[in-house]
């Protein structure tokens, strides 16, 4: 948004330059982002955030101005002359929820022409570009105070009047741009007696629009509902100035003081005449409820005790009205323009961010009581450093993804968001996996090929009425495991380097048992992919994304992902370090060559093995495998390595030859062949 520091001198008269201006404004939480030009064609370039439509102007800056700097603000009074006659314009609001105010002014014998050359030149260097002098009336008010306004041909208004309803099943409206909408029964519109002459709080239809050929105007400001206007303006896919402002919470009191001023541009520039005093019709109305300050959560909350002159000349440049309240407290009335203030921290924030962050000395709060750990912080912290050592960096993403990819990643009933910004972040998370292969694809698609990135956050079920809350870290890899240099080739990322990964990540946690499986997702690879199983419970999957799945996100190489549900993994504490001697006594190795049919999983055959209970079998290694026509096909040769060894003796070779030959015994029980 592109506001002029020149333009802002009219309301308020301070004396600093632009530059540092800027960067006050900055402090204060009225983000400048950049300046561009010079003297009067000086532009400031704002990130104002969303809950602020009341800065996204320039009066609205000007006042944070006049707080910032303890100046007077001078107030934006209309001229007008007395009206004449009495309108026959009659206003009809059908949805009061919707609409509970609408305001109209009739202007009679005006003169569509060009703007006078402040106006024109002020919206030029905004990038709004002039049109004639009763449009550019209105965008000059958005621009100068806040508040979005229409102005319709009155003559083109069948009936001469204006009915707030929602549209009936077949009605079409050509908008402003030109393009011709199909209107639903949840569309809130502007009609005349017999048809849709605007879109609430949207855009203008283009049957009534100001030409050159109008002297008859009609004026309009209405507030409008927020969710309903952004539900339409998504619904039909237009966002404009008006709806931006509108669907974020418009000023309630402005819809008069707003046409008074565009009334006034008209006739400046235009002629006419004013035509009965303001159509202003009230169906409900909205109440700001006064909240309580207490000086002293002020004080407890900023560090610092600030004087009662401080405090009231801040909220009261800022609009508010402080009343007296009990004998440590005020009562003060929030300004219309503010629906974001709604509770007493918000009240403190705004006298912190005035008074300056940086006046506050740097001081610890005061504590009294005992620190609690949050729970499972130690387990958070032995995964988190795990995965920093393996080399991989934290990443945050969105909690929210598309309706799509929360059926697609998992079984859950996902939690539908009330009124999102994107279909493509319509839901809560139901799996991390959205999110990472998103932030993979971002670093591919710009040319970083060797990514490794974890994030820790919850998912999000729909369970019955209620939404339930689930602990998962997600891991994401691709590129290379082994960097390619003169001493050594280049070795991509394998599904054994992250399955390494995550049995690194598991091993702290003590459990009975432990063994993977080929039990993963369908939007793994087949046979590239596995599910670790702790103690009965699937604790984690991971693998290589499914080609059709890579394909279908535009991922041009191999990507390795994974979820560890540590909901379920938390439930196994951390591993007892306890010193053990070196043996004294040496270790005894025996090989064993077998061949056996590829349905035959290494996770079998170690579990027969281990099965025996011999105490002092200390590992059971696979070393070779070997697949060709020498073994036959559906068939694969493997070497596997015993290492027998006792803590208190030299074992004996009769004792070791015994416990070969039930190892032998147990392989040939899942029809291994003994290989010469």
């Amino acid at each position: 948004m592109k506001l002029s520091p020149h333009w802002l001198r009219d309301f308020v008269d301070f004396k600093v330059d632009y530059r540092r201006l800027a960067d006050e404004l900055t402090l204060a939480g009225i983000a400048v982002e950049s300046i561009s030009g010079e003297g009067d064609n000086t532009v400031f370039e704002m990130e104002i955030t969303t809950n602020r439509p009341d800065a996204m102007n320039h009066y609205g800056v000007a006042r944070e101005i006049s707080a910032l700097y303890d100046l007077q603000l001078r107030p934006i009074e209309p001229k007008l002359p007395v009206p004449q006659g009495k309108s026959d314009v009659t206003i009809e609001i059908r949805e009061p929820e919707l609409c509970p105010r609408f305001t109209a002014q009739e202007i009679r014998g005006a003169a569509v022409k060009a703007s006078p050359s402040k106006i024109a030149s002020r919206l030029a260097l905004l990038d709004q570009r002039p049109i004639s002098n009763a449009v550019d009336a209105t965008n000059y008010v958005l621009w100068e105070s806040g508040k979005p306004t229409h102005v319709f041909d009155l003559d083109l208004l069948e009936g001469r009047k204006l009915v707030i309803r929602k549209a009936r099943v077949g009605e079409t409206l050509k908008t402003l741009d030109g393009i011709d909408r199909k209107l639903t029964t949840e569309d809130l519109v502007v009609a005349d007696a017999k048809k849709p002459v605007g879109l609430a709080g949207v855009m203008g239809g283009y049957d009534t629009m100001i030409t050159d050929k109008t002297r008859n105007i009609l004026i309009e400001s209405a507030w409008w509902d927020p969710v309903t206007v952004r539900r339409m303006s998504k619904r039909h896919g237009i966002h404009t100035d008006a709806s931006h402002r509108f669907e974020r919470g418009a000023d309630f009191a402005s819809t008069v003081p707003s046409t008074n001023r565009v009334a006034e541009l008209i006739l400046n520039s235009g002629g006419g005449e004013l035509i009965g005093g303001v159509i202003d019709v009230i169906a409900r109305t909205l109440d700001l409820a006064p909240i309580e300050l207490d000086r002293r959560e002020v004080k407890r909350i900023l560090g610092e005790e600030l004087s009662d002159l401080e405090i009231s000349r801040i909220l009261t440049r800022l609009g508010f009205v402080l009343m007296a309240g009990h004998e440590n407290a005020y009562l003060v009335q929030i300004p219309s323009w503010r629906l974001d203030v709604e509770r007493e921290i918000d009240l403190i924030e705004e006298i912190a961010r005035l008074h300056g962050y940086d006046k506050f000395a740097n001081t610890l709060p005061a504590y009294s009581g005992e620190v609690v750990e949050q729970p499972h912080a130690v387990k958070d912290t032995k995964l988190r450093t795990s995965l920093l050592a393996l080399g991989y960096h934290e990443t945050i993403s969105l909690t929210f993804i598309s309706k799509e990819d929360a059926r697609r990643f998992s079984p859950a009933a996902a939690v539908e968001l009330a009124n999102p910004i994107s279909d493509e972040a319509s839901v809560m998370r139901t799996s991390m996996l959205p999110g990472m292969l998103n932030m993979l694809a971002y670093n591919l698609n710009r040319g970083t090929e060797d990514v490794r990135l974890f994030e820790a956050g919850n998912v999000f079920e729909a369970v019955g009425d209620k939404t339930v809350e689930l602990k998962r870290l997600c891991i994401g890899a691709t590129g290379s495991a082994v960097q390619g240099s003169v001493h050594q080739p280049a070795r991509p990322l394998s599904f054994f380097n992250v399955k390494g990964d995550v049995e690194d990540l598991l091993a702290p946690f003590a459990s009975w048992t432990l063994y993977c499986d080929a039990e993963a997702a369908d939007y793994y690879h087949p046979g590239r992919s596995a599910r670790v199983v702790m103690d009965g419970a699937t604790v984690a999957q991971f693998g290589q994304l499914h080609p059709d799945m890579a394909a279908a996100r535009k991922i041009r190489q191999d990507v390795f992902a994974g979820e560890i549900f540590l909901d379920r993994l938390y439930q196994h504490d951390l591993r007892q370090v306890r010193y053990e001697a070196l043996p004294r006594f040496p270790a005894v190795e025996r090989d064993f060559s077998f061949v056996f049919d590829d349905t035959v999983v290494f996770e079998a055959i170690r579990q027969s093995v281990l099965g025996l209970g011999i105490p002092e079998l200390r590992s059971f290694v696979p070393m070779e495998i070997f697949r060709g026509d020498k073994v036959g096909a559906g068939k694969y040769s493997i070497l596997l390595r015993a290492k027998f060894q006792s803590g208190e003796r030299t074992l004996r070779e009769d004792e070791v030859a015994q416990w070969s030959g039930q190892i032998s015994k147990a392989l040939e029980g899942l029809g291994g062949v003994q290989r010469a």
